[in-house]
């Protein structure tokens, strides 16, 4: 998958659907941290946060890779946590789409 070619369209979709899913997991995991920090009951639930979101930064960190080399593997987890839709990819190249579908069945 790595000599896959990208038009400037098909860059533009990426970057757009790339970018809402980053949006979507981060805005969950603001909304995660206020459900915690409005339950801390002890001042050790400080640090189940702290862990929690170390935890989730090392994880969305190593998902979010924009390389173009790497982008239908990226993509094809996204599509299978439902962080996107395969709506979001209109106007790629069906090949992409088949190998982006095909994938997420199998990751």
């Amino acid at each position: 998958m790595r000599d896959i070619s990208w038009s400037k369209k098909e860059k533009e979709i990426a970057r757009r659907a790339f970018g809402n899913a980053y949006q979507k997991e981060c805005t969950a995991l603001v909304m995660r941290s206020k459900k915690m920090l409005d339950s801390i009951n002890d001042p050790r639930d400080i640090w189940k946060i702290h862990d929690m979101l170390t935890e989730s930064r090392e994880e969305i960190d190593l998902k979010y890779d924009y390389r173009y080399s790497v982008l239908i593997s990226v993509f094809a987890r996204l599509l299978r946590e439902s962080w996107l839709t395969e709506t979001d990819f209109a106007g790629l190249r069906e090949d992409k789409l088949e190998s982006i579908k095909a994938l997420s069945e199998i990751i």
